[in-house]
């Protein structure tokens, strides 16, 4: 899930800069430290989108620079368990997919793909349903569901689903949806006749 937070933390501005915009440099320092970090608790910092408050300067004894404690605005990816995701292959191998969610990669095992056997075709870099003949490849746009997150110092693993009713291929899904309004028809024209049954019985 994307997010906008506010983050405090302290800035050090070298002596060489104290002439510049302070408001430009102290941007400029937070987007080179803070960009591209991850954190359990922030996830993914995107970018840093504006600075909010910049405290007054103090020195330390030994050091010419100055700090600042500051107050930013970041944008930040953070998944979360159960999230729903629409995403690109953008990798098929003999053990799964991966999908493009965004600003991360995330793995969809091949026995999450759906409720049949997958099998990997080297030839046509695809994955193969058994029953179905239905195939992912690269360049195939799917609906997930995250199952699995595991967020490290460099990295940031997403395991998703794709086994539940409504997630797939584009394709896959715009076939459930006719055949939930086929289903919704029978249903409809089996109440009417029962409802004809019971009046012709009176």
């Amino acid at each position: 899930m994307y997010y906008v937070t506010e983050v405090r933390d302290t800035v050090r501005v070298i002596p060489k800069r104290f002439g510049e915009n302070l408001d430009e440099v102290v941007l400029e320092i937070c987007r080179e430290t803070f960009e591209g970090t991850i954190s359990k608790e922030l996830g993914l910092t995107i970018v840093v989108m504006e600075i909010i408050d910049i405290g007054p300067g103090r020195l330390i004894p030994g050091d010419g620079s100055a700090f600042y404690d500051v107050t930013f605005k970041t944008l930040n990816y953070l998944p979360e368990d159960r999230e729903f995701v629409i995403g690109e292959v953008v990798e098929v191998t003999d053990f799964g997919v991966f999908l493009r969610i965004g600003c991360v990669d995330a793995l969809c095992h091949v026995s999450q793909v759906a409720d049949d056997f997958y099998s990997y075709s080297s030839k046509q870099g695809s994955l193969i349903g058994r029953d179905s003949g239905k195939r992912i490849s690269v360049g195939d746009h799917v609906r997930a569901r995250i199952i699995a997150v595991t967020i490290g110092k460099s990295q940031i693993r997403v395991g998703v689903t794709m086994r539940q009713p409504g997630l797939g291929v584009e394709e896959w899904v715009q076939e459930w949806r006719k055949g939930g309004k086929k289903k919704d028809e029978k249903d409809k024209d089996k109440k009417k006749d029962k409802k004809s049954k019971k009046k012709s019985k009176k």
